[in-house]
């Protein structure tokens, strides 16, 4: 076995087991340590969600605070037979946003747009906004489960599928055997599911 396949699937569902017996001691009245933990690890990740969906510091700042105070608060109510903790922040995290972009004191003031529209109306389908909230989410989340790959399982997804190479115009292009794009192509798709699983995504 290729010494790059196996590792990382196993780390992102021993890390996904890890987030739901922390989400547990934090339901179970334990709200120290166990919350500081899971803020460690997805703080940022909500932040960038919230700055990309809202487009202001103070709004992402704010929507990264607010989704664990829901998460304390309904910590008891996570099923992890219905999706990952990553998942279920995500899910707090989309409302939220939705929420803080409905607030009126969170739209922006001053003149109208330059192309007719009103300077609470929010964004166009092209921008940040309630519009294209859930693809843009998607989005984010798949590239982070990009991310979270091997560079070596990532290479290889990222010039077949964004590339459009063959394998055997991988392997050339990367300078290994063909056997051996074959073999991390294979590993790369399975923990590429495990992660989009781990967040919340139906692989």
């Amino acid at each position: 076995m290729d010494a790059e396949t196996g590792p990382s699937a196993r780390v992102t569902a021993g890390s996904a087991a890890a987030d739901v017996e922390l989400v547990a001691q934090v339901a179970g009245g334990d709200r120290g340590a166990p919350l500081e933990e899971l803020y460690r690890r997805y703080a940022g990740r909500l932040y960038g969600i919230g700055l990309r969906l809202l487009g202001d510091p103070g709004l992402a700042e704010e929507l990264v605070q607010e989704s664990f105070v829901r998460l304390w608060r309904t910590a008891g109510r996570y099923d992890p037979a219905r999706g990952s903790v990553a998942g279920f922040l995500c899910v707090l995290a989309r409302h939220i946003a939705v929420d803080l972009w409905r607030r009126p004191s969170s739209r922006p003031l001053g003149p109208a747009p330059s192309d007719g529209r009103r300077a609470d109306e929010g964004p166009d389908e092209g921008g940040p906004g309630l519009d294209n909230l859930d693809a843009l989410l998607e989005t984010m989340v798949v590239q982070d489960a990009l991310d979270a790959l091997t560079p070596a399982h990532r290479q290889v997804l990222e010039l077949s599928y964004g590339g459009g190479l063959t394998q055997s115009e991988i392997a050339r292009r990367i300078g290994v055997p063909l056997g051996t794009v074959k073999t991390r192509s294979y590993y790369a798709l399975r923990a590429l599911k495990l992660a989009l699983e781990e967040r919340g995504v139906d692989a």
